[in-house]
């Protein structure tokens, strides 16, 4: 029996904030060799500068990713690493830990021992009076109690504020071109998530936040507005959603409780448009939320980009030369094992593939917080990439298995392999489907991973063989995604009067 390795031998007298803004530590004794802050989808490389009194480390608190502009770290917790391995932590029994401190429009950060171990917390940049349970408690009920003057403007939100992304992003776009003097808020997470250019950020839980929900005229989501949302004359709430179904939801699930149901019915009642993709999923949604108010089926705005977009400007934001062959693999999520998106082992998979293969893994919106990166050799972990559709533009092929996805990868006309390992306890037992994937699936389904191998090394046999089936099944689901979409719900919206 082996014993579990122990931390270096690395010791911490102190910590504090620096300008920049930059996490500064301080130790005495021999200086680590690496320092490294790291958490569940981002690491941020420190230097280390060794004196005749101790070392001084400092880890640069904003960063760069996927080419974008630099940002604070998403909110979580980060651990403190003097090497390569999981274990390679630090003891901070004896390390002096500042209070926390607030960063102003970055972030709070604070620090905490885990396990003998110190963790550095980050969490949105609330101001002293909006911070708190207590605080946020006060701010909800002025909202509900206020009545304010509307707001000419746009609030958009995706995926609870964890990015700016899918057919809001699409929207924001259009109504950006057609109306330019319109203001468009976007609430967000905190204030790591990148927001269209001209859009204004508003971290979720500000003052400013709470008020500009209460009076933008227009609100356009992609998810649950939740409970801290109530409705009002003079706003319009168009919610998106986020793709075409093939997994059950809301009233159609499994074993759904009372609470849950009366949810859901909650939640419908704040919507005053629902935007379908196609004739298939407006019926789902009038079954699934009993929903009776108005559904506009115009196409997904967020696939516009799949006729438009540049492919190449996306292969080189995540590093990928034009000449790789990009798979991209987006399993959903699953309701017992939110935290695991590699049911393929994609390390394995790459490869065997080969040098010329690069995998892309992207896990579901609701794997972003709970899961971690996967690091191997010729697969990149883009599950925190801001925007899907611009992955579906890189990959020339994609892997999932119950996603969404496969509607809107299908406008590309590119090969979809559906790798299965537990079709019939999924079907069966965790969601159910409101169809029967095998007889119509636009590619082959498999459950075998080396058999899933020999299939995408030979994509033009797949192409010839499923052609009839690919072009029915563009036929029934992407009938209007066109690459106008987004032109059609903006001026739609200018027409009914709500822009």
């Amino acid at each position: 029996m082996t014993s579990a390795p122990t931390p270096h031998s690395i010791t911490i007298d102190a910590f504090s904030l620096a300008a920049g803004p930059a996490l500064e530590i301080r130790g005495s004794g021999v200086a680590p060799e690496s320092l490294t802050l790291v958490g569940a989808r981002l690491r941020l490389p420190g230097t280390i500068v060794s004196g005749n009194s101790g070392w001084v480390g400092t880890v640069p608190l904003l960063a760069r990713r996927w080419g974008g502009p630099p940002l604070p770290p998403p909110s979580g917790s980060y651990r403190v690493s003097v090497g390569d391995r999981p274990h390679d932590s630090v003891h901070a029994l004896d390390a002096q830990l500042p209070d926390t401190q607030l960063v102003p429009g970055m972030f709070r950060v604070a620090f905490r021992v885990d396990d003998d171990r110190v963790a550095v917390v980050f969490t949105a940049p609330l101001d002293d009076d909006e911070h708190g349970a207590a605080n946020q408690s006060r701010l909800e009920s002025e909202y509900r109690s206020a009545h304010p003057e509307p707001l000419d403007a746009v609030f958009f939100e995706s995926f609870y504020g964890q990015n700016a992304s899918c057919n809001p992003l699409a929207l924001d776009r259009a109504i950006a071109a057609a109306r330019p003097d319109t203001t468009r808020y976007w609430g967000v997470a905190d204030a790591s998530v990148d927001v269209p250019h001209g859009a204004v950020r508003l971290i979720e839980g500000t003052a400013e936040w709470w008020r500009v929900r209460s009076a933008a005229r227009l609100i356009i989501i992609n998810d649950w507005l939740r409970n801290r949302y109530r409705s009002r004359r003079h706003q319009t709430v168009l919610q998106t959603w986020h793709g075409t179904m093939l997994k059950k939801l809301a009233l159609s699930r499994r074993r759904l409780g009372i609470r849950p149901a009366l949810a859901t019915l909650r939640e419908r009642s704040r919507w005053d448009v629902l935007l379908a993709q196609n004739g298939f999923a407006r019926g789902v949604f009038r079954r699934a939320y009993a929903y009776r108010g108005p559904i506009w089926e115009e196409g997904y705005p967020r696939d516009d980009i799949l006729v438009t977009g540049d492919r190449s400007a996306v292969r080189a934001r995540l590093g990928i030369p034009d000449d790789a062959r990009v798979l991209l693999y987006a399993p959903t999520w699953r309701d017992d094992r939110p935290d695991h998106v590699d049911h393929l082992n994609v390390a394995e998979f790459t490869a065997t593939l080969g040098p010329e293969y690069v995998t892309l893994i992207r896990g579901h919106s609701r794997t972003l917080q709970p899961g971690h990166d996967v690091e191997a050799g010729g697969v990149i972990d883009v599950t925190s990439y801001p925007d899907v559709s611009e992955l579906f533009l890189a990959a020339d092929a994609l892997i999932t298995d119950y996603s969404s996805v496969m509607f809107d990868f299908s406008v590309t006309g590119k090969p979809i392999y559906f790798y299965t390992p537990d079709l019939d306890r999924y079907r069966e037992v965790l969601r159910g489907f409101y169809f029967d994937l095998l007889p119509v699936a636009p590619g082959p389904v498999v459950n075998d991973a080396d058999e899933l191998v020999s299939l995408v090394t030979r994509p033009e046999a797949v192409q010839k063989e499923y052609a009839a089936k690919y072009a029915a099944w563009r036929e029934r689901f992407n009938p209007r995604d066109d690459g106008r979409a987004a032109e059609r719900v903006v001026a739609r919206l200018i027409r009914e009067g709500m822009l």
